[in-house]
């Protein structure tokens, strides 16, 4: 009992009693620096073992299941697809979980332990139904670190949400950009077996990463110790009001002369202390009760949170985050559309090999590594301008696409000089709408303090978020291989250009920009803090 009491505790974080001592290196395992590498890794990790496989998964059907040729197309859809109803499910479920538990450690434990059983079961299953719940794992924890990690991140990065989401940006551009290439190197040089070994290796390091991180909420617990006040300026809560509502204390009090000293008569008064000091004395008791009266109000009002439900609801009744999670669908289903077509177009326009379309995949990825820029003007100018200048962009982008058609130099080059353009227009569509749910939450938060209790609901936000992604992911990639299958490349690339400008309106129209938060906002969220703790 005793050894799971203590597992459980290092676990979730929380502290036993007053006399625990504090973890190792506390003060390095909740720095902001540390925390934003785990999740950014745990980012990474989802990103690049998703694109690891993605190639082996064939291989693995006809070696590993024993699948017929050609019934593989057949289940590898299928086990797409499982990967993105995992996803799609789970990501709320995670997201609600994150923002009722006592640490987002515990739930990325789970994830990533969820993550380590699916490469297992990948990478040693010799049946198809073991491989559809390695896939159905493997989504399960992607939906568990997109939903409890981007929650992370603005727990901790509370004021610079864009720039926090930016950096999550980088990780998935890394993890698409590394993955493909890295797998299908090993695969050639080393193996089936080899590629999944990679996996194991990156996992392991997440595992290390996700147990040496504490959070700043958990690390509050020794660290406010060294910053609480000194006993000078401790006391109950009447002295704290009075301090509060008297004249003296704003500064617009009585001259000096004017102080009450028991037992001592006022200079230049024949008035005893009790009759000098009765109206003062009535006057402040009077506010000082005034005080209390409106303290509790605000107490009651603070200590009662929405349920789930209400609190869901809140939520979808937001016309600024229905827009921010129509447009993350947009947005996905137009880069994962590129993802399942793009390599079979330019393997018959000009006749590459899988490396050299691999290889293109850079012009579009490699514009991410400026999502912490966009992010930083998201936290400056608000989420909707740099949002729409990304939707904008890319709807002539799109259209440009239909006209590489030969097997030329110069279409080559048109080809990843558009390619490169527009991975810079995603990059600005996506980092502002992640940071809007934050925004949106914030507002709500500030209207009306305390309705999505101490926890906050980010968790269920962000599983929002990755629900929109999921489905955009799933729609993106059917809808681009049906046109494509159907009249062709030019068409697809119109299409969703019509689909991008959809995405532009929303934005001009129904998204907002950032929470603009006032003095007695943050005075409220301050108060919750206190009263919750």
């Amino acid at each position: 009992m005793g050894f799971l009491s203590s597992t459980r505790q290092f676990l979730s974080g929380t502290r036993k009693n007053s006399k625990s001592k504090p973890p190792y290196l506390l003060s390095i395992r909740s720095s902001t620096t540390l925390i934003v590498l785990t999740v950014n890794l745990a980012i990474f990790t989802d990103i690049f073992y998703y694109a690891l496989i993605v190639p082996v998964v064939p291989f693995s059907l006809t070696i590993q299941a024993g699948i017929p040729e050609d019934q593989v197309q057949h289940w590898t859809s299928i086990l797409l697809a499982c990967y993105s109803v995992a996803l799609f499910v789970g990501s709320p479920l995670a997201g609600l979980y994150a923002d009722h538990t006592s640490s987002r450690r515990w739930p990325l434990l789970i994830g990533l332990f969820a993550l380590a059983a699916s490469t297992l079961l990948l990478c040693f299953g010799n049946t198809i139904a073991l491989l559809v719940v390695g896939r159905l794992l493997q989504g399960f924890s992607a939906a568990i670190v997109w939903s409890v990690g981007c929650a992370l991140l603005i727990d901790t990065m509370h004021g610079a949400a864009g720039v926090a989401l930016g950096y999550a940006g980088i990780s998935m551009s890394v993890g698409l950009l590394v993955a493909p290439v890295v797998g299908g190197a090993v695969y050639s040089a080393a193996g089936y077996y080899a590629v999944y070994y990679i996996a194991f290796g990156v996992v392991a390091v997440d595992i290390l990463l996700r147990l040496f991180m504490i959070e700043k909420k958990v690390a509050k617990q020794w660290l406010g110790e060294d910053q609480s006040p000194s006993p000078s300026t401790s006391g109950n809560d009447q002295v704290d009001v009075e301090a509060a509502t008297s004249p003296i204390a704003t500064g617009h009090g009585a001259p000096e002369s004017s102080t009450v000293t028991s037992g001592v008569n006022i200079s230049g008064s024949g008035l005893t202390p009790e009759e000098s000091n009765r109206p003062q004395h009535d006057d402040i008791e009077e506010k000082r009760a005034e005080a209390i009266n409106v303290a509790s109000q605000d107490s009651v009002a603070l200590m009662e949170p929405a349920s789930t439900g209400r609190r869901l609801k809140i939520l979808l009744k937001s016309p600024r985050l229905l827009a921010a999670l129509y447009c993350l669908l947009v947005e996905a289903g137009i880069m994962m559309g590129f993802d399942a077509t793009l390599a079979l177009f330019v393997q018959t326009t000009f006749q590459w090999n899988s490396t050299a379309a691999g290889i293109l995949f850079l012009a579009m990825f490699l514009p991410g590594f400026i999502s912490p820029l966009v992010g930083w003007l998201s936290d400056k100018f608000g989420a909707k301008w740099p949002s729409l200048f990304g939707f904008c962009l890319s709807v002539p982008l799109l259209v440009c696409l239909r006209f590489v058609t030969e097997n030329t130099i110069q279409h080559k080059v048109l080809l990843a000089f558009l390619l490169s353009l527009l991975g810079v227009a995603l990059a600005f569509a996506n980092v502002p709408l992640m940071a809007e749910i934050t925004y949106v939450i914030e507002e709500k938060t500030a209207e009306k303090p305390g309705i999505f209790g101490e926890k906050g609901i980010y968790g269920l936000g962000y599983g929002l978020f990755t629900m929109a992604f999921a489905l955009g992911g799933t729609v993106g990639p059917l809808w681009a291989g049906y046109v494509v299958a159907s009249v062709g490349w030019g068409t697809m690339t119109w299409s969703f250009a019509i689909w991008a400008a959809s995405g532009a309106v929303i934005t001009y129209f129904w998204l907002g920009g950032k929470v603009r938060r006032s003095e007695e906002a943050t005075s409220n969220e301050q108060r919750v803090e206190q009263l919750t703790t």
